[in-house]
């Protein structure tokens, strides 16, 4: 069985996957990419024409014809919008699988980093001291919150979504959760131990997409984790900025066009939206000549919630069990829903 890797895999994570499958023959490139996430052809094309499985981050137009033996892909991002260039999700023949949950501890800890960072006024202090500016006690402090008590609204109830609500309940935090289909609450995705909220128990009150309007009246803080689907693009627009909970903080750690970056822009100026804390943007780089750059009550991260030094070999682990699972026949962990798209 010929394993493709489209990144260098270190010692650690091919021991991985030989413990899952000792006959493995795999294979990576003889030099690191500089970008790891865009495919190269160059480098590529000869490690997977003849691979029965690929492991990386992209595929490019035309691979399901160019590798006839191709019989599984498990791409290393949870986010799968990329495929729609590509001829895969045709494909019945090639199994698709994504790294959902792998990153879910670390952007959670990114979200909760961006409420406290807001509700205990960082932002603020942060500008003052740039500006040598001593802030004392006196209006400074009345603007000043905690989290206990409060209500965050998680739009996209999946991996990142549920970890997020674990970390947001042991604040004493009232959760609310918005998902396709609130009437399947549990989750049956890849995820280490202990983490997230697998029997959906954690939320006081689900909602379905067209019920948004309430779950955005009644939220001090929104998070965003949808995937980016026709049907998730501009889900917050300036109508639903028109409903949310004036003041609310919003978190994005979906995917920028998710938002509809004007009126999110609005919203921050005049008041509804309290600050918001990007890790993505619409587009990807942000322009230089965006407004949000210079805005106080914005964090701007450059789609890095979800990196961490650990990455690929978290990965690996995911992919070493659906290895195995490949190998018996059993149903692999984390498929694609090639008519939903994520």
């Amino acid at each position: 069985m010929k394993i493709a890797s489209a990144l260098i895999l270190n010692d650690y994570q091919k021991a991985l996957i030989r413990a899952a499958c000792p006959e493995a023959e795999i294979v990576c490139p003889a030099q690191r990419l500089r970008n790891p996430v865009v495919w190269d052809s160059d480098v590529l094309d000869p490690l997977v024409r003849d691979a029965e499985i690929l492991i990386g981050h992209r595929a490019r137009p035309g691979l399901a014809e160019f590798a006839p033996r191709l019989r599984w892909i498990q791409f290393l991002g949870a986010g799968i919008d990329h495929l729609k260039i590509t001829d895969l999700l045709a494909q019945d023949r090639i199994m698709l699988t994504n790294a959902s949950g792998v990153s879910a501890t670390w952007i959670a800890e990114y979200v909760l980093g961006s409420m406290l960072l807001f509700t205990h006024r960082f932002h603020v202090t942060m500008a003052a001291q740039r500006r040598h500016e001593w802030l004392g006690f006196g209006s400074f402090m009345q603007g000043v919150e905690g989290l206990r008590g409060k209500t965050v609204g998680i739009l996209g109830y999946g991996a990142i979504g549920r970890e997020t609500a674990r970390l947001c309940q042991a604040h004493n935090m009232e959760v609310l959760a918005l998902k396709r289909n609130p009437h399947n609450r549990g989750d049956t995705n890849w995820v280490r131990p202990g983490i997230g909220d697998p029997e959906g128990a954690i939320p006081a009150r689900w909602f379905g997409p067209e019920e948004r309007d309430e779950l955005l009246a009644a939220s001090d803080y929104v998070v965003v984790s949808l995937p980016l689907t026709p049907d998730t693009r501009h889900f917050l627009g300036r109508r639903e900025f028109d409903v949310i909970k004036r003041g609310a903080y919003l978190v994005n750690v979906g995917r920028g066009p998710i938002i509809d970056q004007q009126a999110m822009i609005a919203a921050l100026k005049d008041g509804r939206l309290s600050g918001a804390g990007l890790d993505v943007t619409d587009p990807e780089p942000l322009n230089a000549e965006s407004e949000l750059w210079d805005m106080e009550n914005v964090i701007l991260t450059p789609h890095s919630s979800g990196a961490r030094r650990t990455y690929y070999d978290v990965g690996c682990e995911l992919f070493a069990e659906n290895l195995r699972r490949f190998q018996s026949g059993r149903e692999l962990i984390n498929q694609i829903d090639r008519t939903h798209c994520y």
